[in-house]
């Protein structure tokens, strides 16, 4: 049973962190922060379920710690960018 092992979990939050590094979006630091709960969860005993339920309470984790990294670190609504000078202009 070596889902069932926290630090597995930890780890793997620690890839999906770096791997946000790469490509960001903060999908996967969502996708993170939902499998580091779920491994201090398994680490601290407070989980009796399965690995099935594990995924889908991870999933539902996930997709709400993303849409709170969208909604405070997100673009505003209505906000545009603008290019006043261009980065090979000299």
């Amino acid at each position: 049973m070596s889902w069932a092992n926290g630090w597995i979990w930890i780890i793997a939050a620690l890839i999906l962190a770096a791997v946000e590094l790469a490509l960001p979006g903060w999908f996967f630091l969502g996708l993170a922060g939902a499998v580091l709960l779920m491994g201090l969860a398994l680490l601290l005993g407070l989980w009796p379920g399965g690995l099935p339920m594990a995924l889908v309470v991870a999933a539902v984790l996930t997709g709400v710690i993303w849409l709170a990294l969208r909604r405070i670190f997100g673009a505003k609504r209505g906000e545009v960018r603008r290019w006043t000078r261009d980065i090979n202009d000299n």
